[in-house]
């Protein structure tokens, strides 16, 4: 039996996952939790093998949580599931550390494909997600460059895009404003730009914003 902890602040997702798997032969949900804080107690609490994880929660984005909990739990799996695009989010979650990444607007088979995938130790992604990855592989630049960037700088770079300011940016990813200024700095040198709009287009023709 799969146990699993389901984690987002809408109690209509939370109780759509215990319906789902109510009466199912390999999954069960042991528990669901609304923020990101509430994850690392119930895992030190319970024996969990997969997480079902929203990216937007209170308190903690739960990218930051995912690192930590793989930290402290590197035995349990977890899954990214969000409505947040996965040409964007799906690259970050699993240089994070996540076994896989689900957009909520795919089908209830695909989330339990997904945490039978997880389970078994390897990464799900949707077909689209592994063939778009797959076409960038072969753009040798691209993926030089983007090798060069960290989970985080990914992540500025995505917030900056979507026209977040540094002090939006600290809130979301739960570091300080100055770490923030430090990452734009490190992007503007590797990306080898000198102004905002020039960083963003870089990061679209990365296919990574």
């Amino acid at each position: 039996m799969i146990k699993v902890l389901v984690v987002d602040n809408h109690p209509i997702v939370t109780t759509g996952f215990e319906l789902l798997f109510k009466n199912h032969g390999d999954i069960h949900v042991i528990g669901t939790v609304g923020s990101g804080v509430e994850i690392f107690e119930f895992v030190r609490n319970n024996d969990v093998d997969v997480i079902v994880s929203e990216i937007e929660l209170p308190e903690l984005n739960g990218i930051t949580a995912l690192r930590a909990i793989k930290k402290e739990h590197n035995n349990i799996n977890i899954i990214m599931f969000s409505y947040h695009p996965e040409e964007i989010y799906a690259i970050s979650s699993i240089k994070a550390g996540a076994s896989g990444y689900v957009s909520k607007f795919e089908s209830t088979d695909v989330i339990t494909l997904a945490i039978n995938t997880a389970h078994k130790g390897d990464i799900y992604l949707s077909e689209k997600m592994s063939k778009h990855l797959k076409y960038n592989d072969t753009k040798q630049s691209k993926s030089r460059i983007y090798k060069r960037l960290s989970t985080r700088e990914v992540e500025v770079l995505k917030l900056l895009s979507s026209g977040k300011k540094n002090k939006e940016i600290a809130q979301e990813l739960n570091i300080n404003e100055k770490t923030v200024s430090t990452y734009k700095a490190r992007l503007f040198k590797k990306l080898n730009v000198t102004n905002l709009i020039d960083l963003v287009n870089q990061g679209k023709h990365m296919d990574l914003t």
